[in-house]
């Protein structure tokens, strides 16, 4: 009995060592990624802030703030300048009613209301239905399904089958929808960062006059 005891206890000592060598290794397997991963999503931000607003030569990620979305929730706005003035927003926008859920979209707008581009960052989508979504709505050799340059002061985005402009995904319009929402929730943060931008600026230019006439005098 004393030998089996022995033996209970070398292999709980045996399995004991194991897990803690591999909760070890674990760690600095961890600590070692950890920076290339942080660098590889900050790269992969800045390169769909890029694709989705015009030129810039500000640092949007720098200057990015939260704006309250219709739901409730915030979404994060990157702001893109050309000197002083905005050219344009990148805004980070979601809809959780795609086929498979989550669907996450970096989409740009000009100062003119109009989609500049989109990127789509994340999503769990059907392969080769849903996941079409990453190209189907910039393919300007089909313009029903384009959301590129659309105007969406003059009415939110929905798909055909729902009486809208665009030409859903084939067999994805839950996505397609889904899509679109996310691009509409985006407009609606747009004009809210759009407005408060016109008054700073508004504010900066009174100022700035004030200032003047105070020299003058």
């Amino acid at each position: 009995m004393a030998k089996l005891k022995s033996t209970f206890r070398n292999m709980f000592l045996s399995l004991f060592t194991i897990s803690f060598v591999v909760a070890v290794l674990l760690a600095q397997v961890n600590k070692m990624t950890a920076k290339p991963i942080a660098e590889a999503k900050a790269l992969k931000l800045e390169n769909a802030i890029k694709e989705v607003v015009p030129e810039f030569d500000n640092n949007p990620v720098e200057e990015a703030y939260k704006m309250p979305a219709s739901n409730g929730d915030s979404l994060l706005v990157y702001p893109a300048k050309k000197g002083d003035e905005v050219v344009g927003f990148a805004i980070n926008t979601y809809s959780n009613n795609g086929f498979s859920g989550n669907i996450q979209i970096m989409v740009g707008f000009d100062m003119e209301d109009k989609v500049v581009n989109y990127s789509v960052l994340s999503h769990a989508e059907t392969p080769g239905l849903g996941s079409k979504m990453n190209e189907w709505f910039r393919d300007t050799a089909k313009p029903a399904q384009v959301v590129i340059g659309r105007n969406l002061s003059e009415e939110n985005l929905s798909v055909s089958k729902d009486g809208g402009q665009i030409d859903a995904i084939t067999a994805s319009t839950i996505t397609s929808r889904a899509f679109l929402e996310a691009i509409n929730r985006a407009y609606a943060v747009y004009k809210a960062s759009d407005a408060n931008s016109s008054a700073t600026t508004k504010n900066k230019a009174e100022d700035n006059t004030e200032k003047g006439e105070n020299n003058d005098e």
